[in-house]
């Protein structure tokens, strides 16, 4: 980077494709979450060192790093760390996925636990532990809330996917749902509407960036507790996400809180396999507090 800017560019921290130059004082490491393929999931960069760079250096490794999301992690020891998001374009308050692949990356690097992530809409506790010989990361969300979405805002919503207000599965309301960020929920009755996704990209995010929406989470129910979804991000510069960890949180709140899904409960979210990057999200949803989202992650 230029002398702006008090961290080396991401070409300085990368020795070969997976592996990293050693430094004093942080790294990065490249994972992908909710997969046990690296051709799946969805990458997030995992930057950890003793203490945060400035919020314009954390902006300008993202975009080199390009993934929808790359987490930076203070300080390098313990199991209480500080950890924003970024994506290529801006900081995001919350980023399931890039969680996911902190929790597992720091399982590899300082052992299983239970890590303590504060972030900027509150602690996020993470448990990794050892499943089939794989770490496994569980995040257990801030308190989830929803509300029901406005007429106008689904109907210029629809407008911009170009869907149509009668392929909606209105058996799930269309709602703004919020477990660390906000997202759009829209359900729609059939498999092949959410097969076929091809919008208006500066039109979505005009009215997303508007409303407050980090994603949209668009839904097709295949059974009572397993879910296709579709996630476009626009807001953060990206088509669309292959796996969305804060989405399929605010997903689970709502389905509970709205009394559309019995509970406890799990339901399976699966992502990404329109993109090539299949994902699996598994989404326990108790009887109050926070949503656990768990998913595995592996090196890229």
């Amino acid at each position: 980077m230029s002398g702006l800017f008090s961290c080396p560019s991401l070409s300085d921290y990368l020795l070969l494709p997976g592996r990293f130059k050693p430094m004093t004082d942080s790294s990065l490491h490249l994972l992908s979450a909710f997969t046990t393929d690296p051709n799946g999931g969805n990458p997030a960069g995992v930057w950890i060192g003793d203490t945060l760079p400035t919020p314009e250096t954390m902006q300008r490794i993202a975009a080199e790093v390009g993934f929808s999301e790359t987490a930076f992690v203070a300080p390098q020891t313990g199991f209480e760390r500080t950890v924003r998001y970024y994506s290529p374009e801006v900081e995001v308050p919350f980023c399931g996925h890039a969680t996911v692949a902190t929790g597992v990356a720091l399982g590899e690097l300082s052992g299983e636990g239970t890590y303590k992530l504060a972030t900027t809409v509150g602690e996020v506790r993470v448990v990794v532990s050892s499943q089939n010989g794989q770490l496994q990361a569980s995040l257990t969300s801030v308190e989830p809330t929803h509300t029901l979405a406005p007429e106008v805002l689904v109907a210029e919503t629809l407008s911009a996917l170009g869907w149509q207000q009668d392929e909606l599965d209105l058996s799930i309301p269309p709602a703004r749902a919020y477990a660390g960020a906000w997202h759009l929920i829209l359900a729609v009755a059939q498999a092949e509407r959410l097969a076929h996704l091809d919008y208006d990209f500066e039109q979505l995010k005009k009215l997303m960036l508007r409303d407050g929406l980090l994603t949209l989470q668009l839904i097709w129910r295949e059974s009572p507790n397993v879910f296709h979804a579709r996630n476009p991000f626009p807001v953060g510069g990206v088509v669309e996400d292959p796996a969305t960890g804060a989405a399929a949180a605010a997903l689970g709140g709502y389905l509970r809180d709205a009394q559309l899904i019995s509970i406890p409960n799990q339901i399976v979210i699966r992502q990404g396999e329109a993109m090539g990057r299949p994902s699996r999200l598994v989404v326990d949803i108790p009887a109050s507090g926070g949503i656990v989202v768990s998913g595995t992650a592996v090196r890229l």
